[in-house]
């Protein structure tokens, strides 16, 4: 990435980031209901690894904790945030709220509220990419938790078998709910687990912007090349509970602490303040700007948008 590439990024992590803490305050003031599951520590891992790819143009599938890479993917954060308000301007009409983000128009197809549910779609979507020849490719954002689920090991033998155009990224934040990994899980280095599909795979620290986009760079090129699918594991943390209903009472807030020493968007500004290409009062401007945008634009359209019409309650049910 250009310097320029990275200025551009790091404005969009802050703005990543304050998006969701801007969540979180509105669920805490009843504005937003139902599930709630958000992104703070992870930044690095959606914006390095969609820098390598194409957004709008590569299919990009996730779960529930999807707010920040449907934005990436090019969808408006106010419609985002009005989704997310359970209005009729959102992108799934107020229907969907959290777990449902989708938007077609720009390839992101969707989070997901069924663990490990996005691997066999993942597949799907790059199925159809190679049967139509087309030089896009499928890339798939799960938690480590959901390489549990059978359906991940059906999936991964499928995308090798059939050598489809399938990137499947780990972000991998050392617990499941709220249970550690090493209570869960047998083989605790994730990329280690597909060697029995003969799938490409690595692991790198999910918390440095350009450590990511390195990894992400091969395992991108290698799968629109026509290699196959690869497996990409990072390395990262959530700074919240799984959800707005978790105390955080299974990890200590040492490792807290820890974790947060090593802030991706820190690390980021930090980099670009070292090498002169940034100073601390144009991010301090950025600070700024992004707080305003998301309190006046993002939360203002929100709040200003219609509810839904009760006559139209059943209006997308298909069955």
């Amino acid at each position: 990435m250009t310097p320029d590439d990275k200025k551009r990024v790091l404005k969009e992590m802050v703005m990543h980031r304050r998006f969701e803490e801007r969540c979180y305050q509105a669920y805490m003031e009843r504005k937003i209901g139902g599930f709630l599951h958000l992104y703070p520590g992870q930044e690095a891992c959606c914006n390095g690894v969609m820098e390598a790819a194409r957004p709008g143009h590569d299919y990009v599938i996730t779960g529930y904790r999807d707010h920040v890479h449907a934005i990436k993917c090019g969808t408006d954060p106010k419609v985002v945030m009005a989704e997310l308000y359970g209005k009729e301007t959102g992108c799934s009409k107020g229907r969907g709220g959290s777990m449902h983000i989708f938007d077609t128009s720009h390839h992101f197809m969707g989070g997901y509220a069924l663990v490990g549910g996005p691997f066999p779609l993942a597949a799907g979507m790059a199925k159809a990419i190679q049967m139509k020849g087309g030089d896009e490719i499928a890339i798939c954002f799960l938690g480590d938790a959901a390489n549990n689920q059978g359906v991940f090991h059906e999936t991964l033998n499928m995308a090798k078998l059939w050598n489809l155009p399938v990137l499947f990224v780990c972000e991998n934040n050392l617990y499941g709910i709220g249970t550690a990994l090493d209570r869960s899980t047998a083989v605790l280095d994730q990329y280690k687990r597909v060697c029995a599909y003969n799938i490409e795979a690595a692991q790198c620290d999910g918390q440095d912007i350009d450590v990511v986009y390195q990894h992400a760079k091969v395992a991108v090129d290698h799968v629109r090349s026509g290699k196959g699918p690869y497996f990409l594991e990072l390395m990262t943390y959530r700074y919240r509970g799984h959800s707005m209903s978790d105390s955080r009472g299974y990890r200590s807030r040492e490792e807290e602490e820890l974790w947060k020493q090593r802030d991706p968007i820190n690390i980021l500004r930090d980099r670009l303040i070292s090498a002169g290409q940034l100073t601390e009062d144009e991010f301090r401007a950025i600070e700024k700007a992004t707080d305003d945008y998301i309190e006046n634009e993002v939360i203002a359209f929100a709040e200003s948008s219609p509810e839904p019409a009760v006559a139209d309650l059943e209006k997308y049910v298909l069955a």
